[in-house]
């Protein structure tokens, strides 16, 4: 294979983040012929094609390892910019992470706060279940990834942060709509509840597991944000799991309940990232998992 052309594996990172050629070939200010042909090249040097063009644009095994180690280089070409010329580092780091709504929603952002009012970053975060947020990380579009799965691959660690309890939430009026003579089969039969997407299968598989309902067999909303969630329940037109913490304050006040308090569903937090993270990257990761491991601390201590 010859030497690798980081101009060919840029025009690759940028064509993955942004889904698609022509808004690509925009970013970098050349024709979309021309990023096109960096990536023929790219496949030609390696023998190899790097991409699958589907929808969405996704990269071939070798292209995800081409793709991680792109990114890598260029943190390392940030942390030697700043050490070479401190007083003349102006330019934006871009760090793109895999996170689940839930985190999003409720303390990955005051996590990360005094590192984003401290330095010059831009934060591109895929918001996915997260049970799937590790498949972004081993194809190489983000750095890191907040993942209930322990196991991880050739390149990555993994830090445990916590176990985030999820409660079965509803509104009183809700409960008493469809659930006033217990939690049924029939009634359950009936009563809409909420999951994330396609993908996650949390409140189904908790549904089957506990009260032997199938899924399919009753109405589920399909939400992509947990703070949707959250006003469905308060609105009284669905039931859903919320993760404790963020239903605690709504459970205090009694605009909502808990509808089977001796049924909890505990899920365990890791935070995946490369083995090689260094400058702000690595200070990222100790800022998540620092303030994750604190908070899911403190709340499991006071259960």
């Amino acid at each position: 294979m010859r030497t690798l052309d980081y101009k060919l594996l840029h025009a690759l990172d940028v064509i993955v983040a942004q889904q698609s050629f022509d808004k690509a070939a925009e970013m970098l200010n050349i024709s979309q012929s021309a990023i096109s042909q960096r990536i023929k090249q790219l496949e030609q040097n390696i023998a190899q094609p790097v991409l699958i063009r589907s929808q969405p644009l996704r990269t071939t095994e070798i292209g995800q390892k081409l793709l991680r180690h792109s990114r890598q280089v260029r943190q390392l070409e940030f942390d030697l910019a700043k050490d070479i010329s401190p007083q003349e580092q102006d330019s934006v780091l871009a760090v793109s992470i895999a996170v689940n709504a839930d985190t999003l929603a409720n303390w990955f952002i005051p996590a990360l706060a005094p590192l984003l009012k401290r330095y010059p970053i831009e934060l591109d975060l895929q918001v996915v279940d997260e049970t799937n947020t590790q498949e972004l990380l081993k194809r190489g579009e983000v750095f890191a990834a907040l993942s209930t799965q322990k196991e991880s691959f050739t390149g990555c660690k993994v830090v445990p942060i916590g176990v985030v309890n999820y409660i079965l939430c509803a509104s009183p009026e809700f409960e008493q709509q469809y659930f006033s003579q217990g939690i049924t089969q029939g009634a359950l039969q009936k009563a809409p509840g909420v999951e994330f997407d396609q993908r996650d299968t949390m409140h189904t598989d908790f549904i089957e597991q506990h009260f032997a309902v199938k899924p399919g067999s009753y109405p589920c909303h399909r939400l992509r944000s947990s703070e949707a969630f959250v006003d469905m329940a308060l609105q009284g037109v669905a039931y859903c799991l919320l993760p404790e913490f963020q239903a605690t304050p709504y459970l205090t006040t009694g605009k909502l309940i808990e509808l089977a308090p001796d049924k909890h569903l505990p899920r365990d937090l890791y935070w995946h990232s490369w083995i090689l993270e260094k400058g702000l990257y690595k200070q990222i990761s100790i800022a998540v998992i620092e303030y994750g491991q604190k908070l899911l601390s403190k709340l499991n201590l006071t259960n």
